[in-house]
């Protein structure tokens, strides 16, 4: 069995494995909600799929994110270990938000509300860092990772996370290993930019979501500690 799905994964890029391993996540919840009742998608499964096939593409590339990759682990552990307390109740993003609101435990470090403000900003450097390694080949993947960074991420951390990128920025690849990583089998970079743009459209409304509970309770600009 797995054989013949390794065969049948052939020519296929990171991206495009991640996203049909997004889909059957998205089509077991929804089966699973239809047999208890009928609901809403999680939006909570959603951002935990999404985060996860983050960390596999990640793992692909190398130690080169480290610093990224173990805070997505982190956050994704503590939303994990939320929803194994009651999967009902916080099936929704906007009411695990709500409820620390009220509490007033939405800014506290170790908060959900956290996890899911970094996770959200992982998912939005990932994207952006997809974009440019595309849309201007002629850039270095230092320059794009940079960027990147400096754009997304940057704003809102402390001098100790940055510095903490600082130190990745040296371990960055070169381009063409990591867009070799990405393709895997592909060897195509035309289906490679579609498969980026199809991913980027696919978490779109996820992002939203986010985007829209977390400027309703002005926690959108919430730096790190």
């Amino acid at each position: 069995m797995e054989r013949k799905r390794k065969e049948m994964d052939k020519g296929k890029s990171e991206l495009r494995l991640a996203m049909e391993e997004l889909r059957l996540c998205s089509s077991q919840g929804d089966e699973e909600q239809v047999e208890v009742q009928e609901q809403p998608r999680s939006s909570t499964m959603d951002l935990l799929s999404v985060s996860k096939q983050l960390i596999r593409v990640l793992d692909e590339i190398g130690p080169t994110l480290l610093v990224l990759r173990q805070d997505i682990q982190q956050n994704v552990q503590r939303l994990q270990d939320l929803l194994e307390r009651d999967s009902s109740k916080y099936a929704s993003l906007t009411a695990i938000v709500t409820e620390e609101v009220g509490q007033g435990t939405a800014k506290k470090t170790n908060s959900c509300t956290r996890a899911i403000i970094w996770l959200s900003r992982s998912i939005n450097f990932s994207k952006y860092l997809l974009e440019r390694l595309l849309k201007a080949p002629e850039s270095s993947l230092e320059e794009i990772v940079e960027e990147a960074y400096g754009n997304i991420l940057k704003p809102w951390h402390g001098w100790i996370s940055s510095a903490a990128y600082k130190v990745a920025l040296k371990l960055i690849p070169e381009r063409e290993v990591f867009v070799g990583q990405l393709m895997g089998d592909c060897q195509d970079i035309e289906v490679l930019a579609e498969d980026a743009k199809m991913l980027a459209y696919a978490v779109q409304p996820l992002l939203e979501e986010i985007d829209a509970v977390l400027a309703k309770h002005n926690l959108d600009k919430l730096k790190s500690s």
